[in-house]
């Protein structure tokens, strides 16, 4: 696909099943965050392997102004989104 084929329409959430670590404090709601291993806190992942703020039904993010700093910076259409578009499709 394209990258000028990539809109919020057609988004497909794929980079919320990324590991994401919260570098920087944006207000993320506490039952989203988790530790890993190293003791750095990332995004909560459920049994799915998507993130826990991702509404299923809309496949859109439930705190999005509270999102982390490296979703915000996860630019739609980049050639990062391209691939994890290709790894799910």
């Amino acid at each position: 696909m394209a990258a000028e084929e990539v809109t919020c329409a057609t988004c497909r959430a794929c980079c919320c099943r990324l590991e994401v670590m919260l570098i920087t404090d944006t207000g993320v709601p506490k039952e989203y965050i988790t530790e890993d291993k190293w003791g750095g806190e990332t995004m909560l992942r459920l049994d799915d392997g998507w993130c826990s703020a991702i509404d299923r039904e809309t496949m859109l993010c439930t705190i999005y102004e509270q999102r982390p700093w490296i979703c915000r910076e996860f630019e739609m259409g980049s050639d990062e989104c391209l691939d994890e578009r290709a790894e799910l499709l």
